[in-house]
């Protein structure tokens, strides 16, 4: 199923949590940039064409800035935010212009999302890039972003830019393989459930744990996020960012995850 929604798909849209842009020393993972951008390349050698839903802003301030590292209020997030996007937007630029491609930067709110004009002008500029063989990365605008335009997470944001943009599949990279009906970590007998096609019933027999270590949104987030998908015809896969190799494994049917179908 998997393999056959990467084939069938020409517009995809891949959200990439913090976790999986982090490597274990909490920093920037430049050695899966490198990788997503090659697997990426090949995909748009195939004619397919892709937009990027990118986490990390406060990982890349943080392993930016040590010293604020401890500070918890709210302008120091920001600013975090600020100095990271700057590095993350770098580190993706780097890892595509090796093959050549160009990547443009995007910071939305919910605000962005509500206003007609701005959702009109936000629609064009995604697909003018695309059209030119530019790869948009989005973002939430954390350094201006406060609670009443947050988004909140980028499972959300990733669900809304597919919306936006029309995408054909979706698809939502975590740490772990997919949906379980329990938390994968702590219990060894955890069951995937590969594939969903009422999100409102799954919810009545799964346990839904907490967010993880970097991220801000946890597994009901993402059931929100593929719920709302959906709701617009778009397939949403939701697997584990890293895993090696991850796209090509998902593109060759090795890589299990969980597929949420409209019913």
């Amino acid at each position: 199923m998997i393999a056959q929604l990467m084939e069938d798909a020409r517009k995809i849209i891949f959200k990439i949590g913090s976790n999986t842009l982090a490597g274990k020393d909490g920093k920037i993972n430049s050695a899966f940039l490198a990788e997503f951008a090659e697997q990426s390349a090949a995909l748009i050698k195939k004619g397919k064409q892709i937009v990027i839903v990118s986490s990390g802003a406060q990982v890349a301030g943080l392993s930016t800035m040590d010293k604020w590292a401890r500070k918890k209020d709210i302008h120091y997030r920001q600013a975090l935010c600020a100095v990271g996007q700057v590095e993350l937007m770098g580190a993706w630029r780097r890892s595509f212009n090796q093959y050549g491609l160009q990547i443009a930067q995007i910071l939305l709110t919910r605000e962005d999302f509500n206003d007609t004009n701005r959702t009109l002008n936000m629609r064009n500029t995604l697909f003018t890039l695309v059209d030119e063989g530019v790869i948009p990365v989005i973002n939430e605008n954390d350094t201006v972003s406060v609670e009443e335009i947050k988004i909140g997470d980028n499972d959300t944001l990733a669900a809304h830019s597919s919306i936006l943009w029309s995408a054909d599949l979706l698809i939502l990279f975590s740490d772990v393989d997919g949906l379980y009906n329990n938390n994968p970590k702590e219990f060894s007998q955890a069951v995937l459930v590969e594939e969903v096609h009422d999100i409102d019933e799954i919810r009545k027999s799964i346990t839904i744990g907490t967010t993880n270590n970097f991220g801000t949104g946890g597994i009901a987030t993402k059931l929100d996020a593929a719920k709302l998908a959906l709701s617009y015809g778009i397939p949403t896969i939701l697997t584990d960012g890293g895993k090696f190799r991850c796209i090509e494994a998902l593109a060759n049917g090795s890589q299990k995850g969980t597929v949420f179908l409209a019913k």
